[in-house]
């Protein structure tokens, strides 16, 4: 057996933030034990001991420090040849692959869509849903090129964003909801309701969710979802509530659910999102492109 890239970038996290519950919620959005468990793994593959754990901190062995700097150079190396394969292909096949996580609505994408055909003729836009679970919509993986997303986005250096919107959180409750006849939900009034969350590997963008900040007490967490359209058919199971953007409630408007405003709670904020060391220039038109037309279909 051998060791797989994703074995040398847990380890690589570890050794780095010399914590396994940091590496596993800020930079790899996994869980503890899942990490552990991988780690585990590589050094048995490898016959060593790679990091000396006890109750108050996290130690690399000698192993462990003579593996990093390798660690860190193979990785290196594959993300640059993986850049290089990217580019080479986007350029060939002239496609930008978008990821989303809600449907960006809005009458957003036809205009983007001739705006980026009239300035980078030849080149189309492909588009693809990301689940919840992958708080980087997909450009951790390589899976798209750019993404549509609600921050926060991971916050470790290797993404870069612009806000192109603000809006207000709301509520999506069921039609015989309690509080459906209300004009405006103070959120106080929904601090001991049951939610609908994001995955646990969402990090940051879950506690959003659930306005965690705003809280005096931890969140009711009814059940997860992946998706959009899983979390509404929990709300209109009676299962919870959930907060969405302003915006998104038109988008996913349904005969079985209610949208109200929320006070008390700060905006949400959209942003178009890229990897910080992709500096092609299609990823610039887009992103300028994306911002434009928002502003344009602004009343």
């Amino acid at each position: 057996m051998e060791a797989h890239l994703r074995d040398l970038r847990y380890f690589t996290a570890v050794a780095e933030e010399l914590s396994f519950t940091k590496a596993a919620t800020e930079r790899l959005y996994i869980s503890q034990p899942a990490l552990s468990k991988q780690i585990r793994q590589l050094e048995n593959l490898l016959r060593v001991t790679l990091f000396n754990r006890d109750h108050q901190r996290v130690t690399l062995t000698a192993a462990g420090e003579a593996l990093l700097p390798r660690a860190k150079q193979l990785l290196g190396l594959w993300d640059e040849t993986w850049r290089q394969v990217a580019e080479a292909a986007a350029a060939k096949e002239a496609t930008l692959t978008v990821g989303f996580q809600t449907r960006p609505g809005r009458g957003l994408m036809p205009r983007v869509t001739a705006e980026l055909a009239r300035l980078l003729p030849g080149w189309r836009l492909l588009f693809r849903q990301i689940a919840w679970r992958d708080s980087t919509a997909g450009l951790a993986r390589g899976e798209v090129d750019v993404a549509v997303a609600w921050l926060p986005v991971p916050d470790s250096g290797d993404l870069a964003w612009r806000v192109v919107a603000s809006e207000d959180r709301w509520v999506a409750l069921p039609r015989d909801h309690r509080l459906a006849a209300l004009e405006e939900v103070p959120f106080a009034e929904l601090a001991d309701e049951p939610f609908i969350a994001l995955p646990a590997s969402a990090g940051a963008l879950r506690r959003f969710w659930l306005a965690v900040d705003e809280r005096e007490t931890p969140p009711r967490v009814a059940t997860e979802a992946e998706t959009a359209e899983e979390t509404f058919e929990a709300v209109a199971s009676g299962l919870g509530v959930v907060l969405l953007a302003a915006g998104n409630a038109a988008i996913y408007e349904r005969d079985d659910l209610v949208f109200r405003p929320v006070t008390g709670l700060t905006p949400a904020e959209l942003a178009v999102v890229w990897r910080a060391d992709d500096d092609r220039r299609a990823i610039k038109v887009f992103v300028e492109a994306f911002f434009q037309c928002l502003c344009a279909g602004k009343p």
